[in-house]
Parts: C-alpha cells; structure tokens; sequence
C-alpha cells in the first residue's frame, strides 16, 4: 500500500473528527426525536414514581416528546436499574431513581447487584429531595419518639418497624436511627411502602419509616402517628411533625433522599447536556415548584459532574454507616 504524506493524514484527521463532531453536535440539537422511556425501578404509586411523574411531565413539555414512565419494580430497584445500565447509550432509555438501586443496594446486599452503578450510568441531574419520616401505628402507646425509644429499651426485640424491603435507603435509614438511639427494633420488609402504609395504619405492624412523599397523606388524615421527620429542620410540607433530630437521643440524625435521572455510560455528553439544562429550566416553573412542595418534595438541581461527585461520596458515607451499625452485607 502507498503511504501517506504526513501532512494529508493530518487533514484526513481533522476532516474526520469535524465530521464527527458535527455528527454528533447535530444528534443533541435533534434529541429527542421519538419518545424516550424512563425506567421508575419501583412499584406504581409509590414515592419514587410520584416524583417521576412530576419531573417527566415538566421534560416532555420543553423537549417536545413524551417521556414516559416504565415501571420495573423488584429487588430493591436494581432489577430495572440494570435494565437501564445495559440499554443503548443514545439517550432514549433512562432511570429515574433514588439512592437504593445506586448506593444502598451494593451496600447492604451486593449479591443481587448486577452492574456498578458508579461507572455503568452516567448521572445526568437530580430534580428534588425530601426527608424520610418515622410514623406509628395509631394503636401504638407511644405519644412521642423519646416514648418509642424508651418502650423499646424497655423490651429490646418486642416493637417491629416495616419498610419497603431488605437493602432500600428506608431500611438503612431505620437502622441509623436505631444505631443512633441504640435500640432493637425488629425489621419487618415488605414489597413496597404503599403495603407498609396499610400495615402501620391497621396496627399489623408497629413503626415504620417511609419517605415523606409517601405519608403524609396517611399523616394528615390522622391514619397514623408522625414522630419525626429525618430532615436536620422540620419540613415545610408537615410543618407540625418535628425533626427527629429535636430528641435528644437522635440529634445527629439528618438524613435526605435526593430522585435524580441518569442515562447508560457512553451516552452522549451533549445529550446528558441537554436533559440536564431541562431539568435546569423546567425547575425554575412556579408551578412545578408549588406542585413538588404539595407532594413534600424540594426541588433540587445538582449537575453531571457534581451529581457524580455527589454520589461518589454518598457511597463513602453509606458504607462508613454500614460497618458502625454492623449490618452484614449479604
């Protein structure tokens, strides 16, 4: 074969990456183009979904197409989570998730993980946060949380707490307040939070912790007791619920849940450029903001590169909380 002059394999490369470039550049301006399916790894009607709902429908609005939701409950969220890290990096499935598939799951129970959530995703940004809050069945003989931590040191092992499975940020939540307040509650897992709802507000079960999103509907309508929110501050959406953080036995509890989007790794850095600026842009609306603080959410925006970061070390800290509680992973 005849070489090729240096000079024209320098053009030729320029020529290429242009092309590409220009490519490239000319797929995000065109994104999206057809629908894009957003994997909520969790059960219909619950926090996660909820929170879903609200963002998407703010996207579909300023890009034009409809986002829409795909429920893949199971295992913690890691069933769908790895749906997602396994599709095609073109922008057109993402997961909508919160810590449990991403952190708390490799954490706590790494043997159903099936992909590396810090490297098979690339987090695009989140859009809210909220508290967890501790709640109790209207039966429960306890008219406050000193009550309940006295009650359950009184009996280690009598009072059981339910969640919405083993390896979910509910779970690893209850357990730093129990580690916190050094009690033993019995943890009871169920299939999702709105079952754990029912449960606490019949009296089959005793305590729980649910994210506020989920109860403070149960709350207000005085199915159940609230005696703390996770939050370091009470929380705007249930002003009269105290943080959990006003007992003294739990004043170093602060704990929140961030929901944020992230499309497969490899995906185009200008499509997750322009998801992100939508997400940017649709969280500056009056009324989604209004809409978010009703379901007791905060909009929150937290960037590529930053959400990254961000959940570099929450992985760190989980996994410092893990070992000082003395969960084993399984």
């Amino acid at each position: 074969m005849a070489s090729i002059p240096h000079l024209t394999r320098r053009l030729l490369l320029a020529t290429t990456l242009a092309c590409v470039a220009g490519t490239t550049l000319a797929q995000a301006s065109d994104y999206p183009s057809r629908p894009v399916t957003v994997v909520v790894p969790f059960a219909p009607g619950g926090s996660v979904d909820s929170a879903a709902r609200l963002a998407l429908q703010a996207l579909s609005e300023r890009l034009k197409q409809p986002f829409v939701v795909e429920n893949v409950a199971g295992a913690s969220g890691t069933i769908g989570s790895q749906r997602v890290a396994r599709a095609a990096p073109d922008g057109y499935t993402l997961l909508f998730a919160v810590a449990s598939p991403i952190n708390v799951a490799p954490v706590v129970k790494p043997s159903i993980v099936r992909y590396d959530a810090l490297k098979d995703f690339a987090p695009v940004a989140t859009v809210a946060s909220s508290p967890f809050v501790l709640i109790g069945s209207p039966r429960l003989a306890a008219p406050a949380t000193a009550d309940v931590i006295a009650m359950a040191r009184q009996s280690p092992g009598k009072l059981n707490y339910g969640t919405d499975g083993v390896g979910t940020s509910m779970h690893l939540t209850a357990e730093i307040i129990k580690l916190s307040a050094g009690i033993d509650v019995v943890h009871v897992p169920y299939k999702n939070g709105p079952q754990v709802l029912t449960e606490v507000s019949s009296g089959l079960i005793e305590l729980a912790v649910m994210p506020v999103t989920l109860a403070q509907p149960f709350i207000k309508d005085g199915k159940v007791k609230a005696y703390g929110v996770t939050s370091r501050q009470r929380w705007p959406s249930l002003p009269d619920v105290p943080a959990l953080a006003e007992t003294p036995a739990l004043k170093t509890v602060d704990v929140d849940s961030w929901y944020g989007l992230l499309a497969p790794a490899g995906t185009d850095a200008a499509i997750v450029a322009r998801l992100a600026g939508a997400v940017r842009e649709a969280l500056k609306d009056p009324g989604l903001v209004e809409k978010m603080g009703t379901a007791g959410l905060k909009p929150m925006v937290i960037e590529r590169a930053e959400f990254a970061a961000l959940l570099k070390l929450e992985r760190e800290t989980l996994a410092a909380a893990v070992k000082a509680a003395g969960i084993q992973p399984e």
